[in-house]
Formats: structure tokens, sequence, C-alpha cells
């Protein structure tokens, strides 16, 4: 593929109108506005860096990584899995992983994308959980994306629905959004250069205990 075609790939896949479902999701933005803790434009960039250096980058990129290495091996891909729904403590979180990931199982599956049946098969069979990064890794490794172009794409694919969960909750405009999208870029790449940790984990308390709080909240905008 020339390099014009895999970043035309990953700017179909990395797309908020791409069906992946990942775009529905607030990972608790929405309770920590209600509770005053985000109320503007520095507080959602804060939000969206801890996410993406102190969850993705040490553990969902860590899944990733390694499913992108192995997306034909079933075995592997549900061990992953499992190991994910076991590391992922509020139960808001798993359901919100879960469903985005059989989303974006579907769109693939509907588009014949290779690997993608056998893995949706074991998801449906309840031998598997169907997580995002799981999901995003067989999905678009199947479409031909490359490793590095899966976490490209799977980084943006956070940023972006998290700038798009603050154009829904009016803390930021569309322009603000993509000014911080733009500024998001640098810390990206920064940890796309660091080396992936050898053992996953993560820690975003106030965003975990804003999506555990979800449940009892007033702010009900988003599937979390």
């Amino acid at each position: 593929m020339t390099d014009a075609g895999a970043l035309l790939l990953a700017l179909q896949h990395g797309d908020s109108a791409f069906p992946s479902g990942g775009f529905a999701f607030s990972w608790g933005l929405e309770t920590l506005k209600a509770d005053g803790f985000v109320r503007d434009g520095a507080g959602v960039a804060a939000f969206a860096r801890s996410q993406l250096t102190h969850r993705w980058a040490t553990s969902d990129r860590v899944f990733l990584r390694r499913a992108a290495h192995a997306p034909a091996d079933l075995e592997r891909l549900v061990a992953l899995d499992r190991e994910l729904e076991a590391l992922t403590l509020p139960a808001e979180m798993r359901e919100g992983s879960r469903r985005a990931g059989r989303s974006l199982l579907r769109a693939h599956a509907k588009l014949v994308t290779p690997g993608v049946a056998a893995y949706q098969t074991a998801v449906k069979g309840g031998d598997a959980y169907g997580h995002l990064p799981i999901a995003q890794a067989v999905a678009w490794s199947g479409a031909g994306l490359a490793v590095l172009e899966v976490e490209t794409v799977a980084a943006f694919t956070l940023a972006s629905g998290i700038t798009q969960a603050a154009i829904r909750l009016a803390i930021l405009g569309p322009l603000e959004a993509q000014a911080l999208l733009a500024d998001l870029r640098e810390d990206i790449t920064a940890l796309l250069d660091q080396p992936v940790p050898d053992q996953p984990h993560a820690f975003t308390p106030a965003a975990e205990i804003a999506v555990m709080r979800h449940e009892t909240g007033d702010a009900r905008l988003f599937a979390t």
C-alpha cells in the first residue's frame, strides 16, 4: 500500500463518522463537569492528558500492542481480553469498553474485515468480552493498518471522543475542540515514542470515581 493509501485508511478508521461506538462515551467527563471539577477548556485538556498518559499509554496501549502483534491468534486474544476485564475496576468503564468494542466489531464484520469474524464469534459465544483495545487491534490490523498506525488511530479517537463529549456538554465549542486536538498531537506523538510498559497499569482515580458515581448522578447524557 502506498503512503497515501495508508494515510487514507487511517483517516477513514479514525473518523468520528465511522460507526465504531467509541465516540458515544464520556469516560466520566460529564460527572466531573456536574461536580465542578471540569469547567473550561483547561479542565478538558487536563482530563484528556490524564486519560492519554495514565490510562491509554500504560494500559490500553499495552493490550492494543499485544493484540496487534497476534491478530489471528484467537486463544491469545481471548486471554488478553479476559486480563483487561480483570484489571478494569469500575463496572461502568468495563461495560463502556465492551459496548464500544462490540460496536466496532459489528461494523467491521459487515465490511468483512479479515480476522474479525473469528473474534466476534468468541465474543458472541461468551468466551471473550470484546473490549475496545482488543477489538481495535483485530479490526484495524485486519483492515491493513500497521501496528504504529493502529496505536496512533486509537490514541486519536480517544482524544477526539473526549473533545466531542466536551462539545455535547457545552464545555467547549467546535473550534476550541479543534485547537485542543492540535495541542494534544504533541502529547500523542511523545507517548508513541515511549516504550510500551512491560505490564499494564492505570491510575486515573478522579475519572474512575466519576464513572462509578455516574449511575446515581444527575448527568445522564452518555452511556457510561
